[in-house]
């Protein structure tokens, strides 16, 4: 029950990061979700790149929506900052802090249900805007809440668990974001944390709104044969198109590589994304060309994972608008009160 507290009692020689926090320091409450849920690995997941990359909790502000998925923030980082909206309005609500206070590092969980349907202009405008932050969608294909219906990335043709066919066409996340302007865009399994936590990392130390498009079955609604959504599903459909790793700016590790089976990227931060390709014809700096192999891939009933686009040197919101650098609640009066001078100013320009 998320009432009930983990337990304080660590071993001696648990491993710590360089702030001396150990992974139980990343953790929240105890998770409500049934056992199994994909959702589950996804939040440990999180953990585990908060950890690796020694990220202060108090520096984190995590929304979401409703749905499974937006419990989940409930279950990570439970010393963060923590804003619970209403259905399809997180990517508002982020935007609205954001702009706020540009000092917090930024991640919103939402759902199929939640993203797709009721907050699917929200997700395009935070999108196209260039909102700093770290986009997860906890994709199952179902409303787990409501005993399960299809929800609108559901793949035509899908099976739900009472034999029902879906006749829709399903709406790819992955894909929009890269029509809508997003600079870092991937997707991935929550069964596979090899490739996903790499893949948080770098969406973290990313500028500008970076989306992960994670596929997590629901084991209650969406795990049966006939379902796109269930494990072994996506397991013998699953096409990864690169492996990557994180690497912070500290001590530089040289090796050699095949030319080709490595691209390095330095993100806004310093950190540097390696890129392992696992298809030499697969440029992740094509938005064009990410965009043609979703789709073909796609046609073939794959299931396309990986970093499918990145944009090393992308802008975010803040640059766009010109924004002031400190925190709004930390502007005193002779800032947002300039007198009357410069009143008459803005509003010639408005005229």
């Amino acid at each position: 029950m998320t009432y009930l507290a983990k337990p304080k009692l660590l071993s001696a020689d648990a491993p710590k990061n360089a702030l001396g926090y150990t992974r139980r320091d990343y953790e929240g409450a105890i998770s409500t979700l049934c056992a199994g849920c994909g959702h589950d690995s996804i939040s440990a997941s999180i953990v585990q790149a908060c950890f690796d990359l020694d990220i202060e909790p108090h520096k984190v502000a995590k929304l979401s929506g409703i749905g499974c998925s937006s419990k989940t923030p409930d279950y990570f980082l439970g010393n963060s900052h923590g804003f619970n909206s209403v259905h399809g309005r997180m990517p508002s609500v982020l935007t609205g802090a954001a702009l706020a206070n540009r000092n917090l590092l930024y991640l919103g969980v939402s759902g199929d249900g939640d993203s797709a349907s009721i907050g699917i202009g929200q997700f395009a405008h935070a999108m196209r805007r260039g909102v700093n932050m770290t986009y997860i969608v906890e994709n199952n294909g179902v409303y787990g809440l409501t005993k399960g219906q299809f929800s609108a990335t559901a793949d035509k043709g899908s099976k739900s668990k009472k034999g029902v066919l879906n006749s829709d066409s399903p709406i790819d996340l992955a894909a929009l974001a890269l029509q809508l302007g997003a600079t870092y865009v991937a997707r991935s399994f929550s069964g596979d944390k090899e490739q996903l936590v790499p893949l948080i990392k770098g969406a973290l130390r990313h500028n500008g709104p970076a989306l992960i498009d994670v596929l997590s079955p629901c084991v209650t609604f969406n795990n049966h044969s006939g379902s796109t959504r269930s494990y072994d599903y996506v397991r013998q459909h699953n096409e990864a198109v690169n492996r990557i790793e994180v690497i912070l700016p500290r001590d530089p590790i040289e090796t050699s590589y095949p030319p080709g089976s490595l691209r390095r990227i330095v993100q806004h931060d310093g950190s540097i994304l390696h890129l392992r390709k696992l298809d030499v014809d697969y440029d992740p700096s094509d938005r064009i060309g990410a965009i043609n192999h979703l789709q073909e891939r796609q046609a073939l009933g794959e299931i396309v994972t990986g970093l499918l686009y990145v944009d090393s040197s992308a802008q975010d919101m803040h640059s766009h608008l010109n924004t002031v650098e400190k925190p709004l609640n930390q502007l005193g009066d002779a800032y947002l009160c300039p007198g009357s001078k410069a009143l008459e100013a803005l509003n010639a320009l408005l005229r």
